[in-house]
């Protein structure tokens, strides 16, 4: 069996870190799983995954992820797999109008990461939507939110979508060590209470409630922003009109995360929406207190093995945090709660799952 997976490219994001985690573990099960990206922009993922020399790394090149062009680019890569799994829109959509346009007999698979996206709000995209998604075989849900905004959304069947949990590789994480935390920036003490956030700075994204509830708390609170995107600069903006400048830090894209993650005293996970939160699992994997925004998608994930806040309050999020700096038993319950709900999202299971699909759906001759 040959599998291609395609996504727009490898920025920082969860579907991302999925991709070049599971496609090693893929191939150890004796799977052929390639990666097509729409754009080939070299990013810590991408050299990461091309460095573990385990797939053949496809691109479209760097141009415009919209451009339709690429639905012409893709139609090669059709005929030299018998699965394609695709991940994020826009290839969603490019991929489905590549089979049309080609006649191609080439089994889709769509993973979907979210609960919500700005398709949803606008008439002529939710009509291209509830088509687009018929033309893939199985449409996998990271969780049972996600399936029942799709079905609710685009009028599915319920035998068309699976639920297949997000997972991550818990020995990395678990036995990864701590920096100092100077390491991460000279300015930071050693005494200093820190606080992380992993996440690209996009609309979904919410790390402007993390900076204002600084203004709530000491000091000694300082704050590690990793990833990159679009509205880095307004978070920017905001930690200097905020007089915050010196207590907020933006790493960019780092592939040290489970040590950073192990370095700060608390995870936080604040966004507008999710679709499963895999970098709260990651946090709680890690061993220190997580604490998200009660959102769909995200609160399932969290609600065993964490604190939820709701979302955009900054005062209830720092009230939070400072029970949780100043009662060392409630810090030590949550941790503790937290790492043992982490065990249940181990990649290993993931991955049983997802090949099973793979072969069931290789195996059926099912085509639509």
């Amino acid at each position: 069996m040959r599998i291609l997976q395609i996504i727009n490219n490898l920025s920082t994001g969860g579907a991302e870190k999925l991709i070049i985690e599971s496609i090693p573990l893929l191939q150890k099960k004796g799977i052929e799983v390639d990666l097509l990206v729409l754009d080939n922009t070299f990013t810590p993922y991408m050299k990461q995954l091309k460095e573990l020399n385990c797939c053949n790394i496809y691109s479209l090149g760097t141009g415009n992820l919209y451009n339709p062009f690429n639905v012409f680019k893709i139609i090669p890569y059709l005929k030299k797999y018998e699965l394609i799994h695709v991940h994020l829109f826009p290839a969603q959509y490019w991929v489905a109008i590549a089979k049309i346009l080609s006649f191609s007999k080439v089994k889709l698979i769509f993973t979907e990461h979210n609960t919500s996206n700005k398709r949803m709000q606008n008439f002529i995209f939710r009509t291209l939507d509830r088509n687009i998604y018929r033309f893939y075989n199985k449409v996998i849900c990271i969780t049972n939110e996600v399936k029942d905004v799709l079905i609710k959304y685009c009028k599915f069947k319920s035998k068309d979508i699976i639920v297949i949990e997000n997972g991550i590789n818990l020995d990395t994480i678990i036995n990864s060590k701590p920096l100092l935390k100077n390491q991460i920036n000279n300015e930071i003490l050693e005494s200093d209470k820190l606080i992380i956030q992993i996440a690209g700075f996009r609309a979904q994204k919410d790390q402007k409630t993390v900076i204002r509830a600084l203004k709530y708390l000491n000091e000694d609170v300082k704050l590690v922003l990793v990833g990159e995107g679009d509205l880095m600069d307004d978070c920017i903006e905001l930690a200097d009109h905020l007089g915050l400048g010196r207590r907020v830090f933006f790493l960019g894209v780092r592939i040290d995360v489970p040590n950073l993650l192990k370095t700060a005293d608390l995870s936080v996970v604040s966004s507008h929406w999710e679709g499963f939160g895999l970098a709260a699992v990651e946090g709680m994997a890690s061993g220190k207190p997580v604490i998200a925004s009660n959102v769909p998608g995200l609160s399932n994930v969290v609600q065993d093995g964490g604190v939820l806040f709701e979302k955009g309050n900054e005062k209830e999020l720092a009230k939070i945090i400072i029970k949780f700096f100043s009662d060392n038993d409630y810090y030590n319950k949550v941790a503790n709660s937290g790492l043992e709900v982490s065990k249940r999202f181990s990649i290993n299971f993931m991955i049983e799952k997802q090949l099973s699909q793979y072969k069931d759906l290789f195996k059926s001759g099912y085509e639509k």
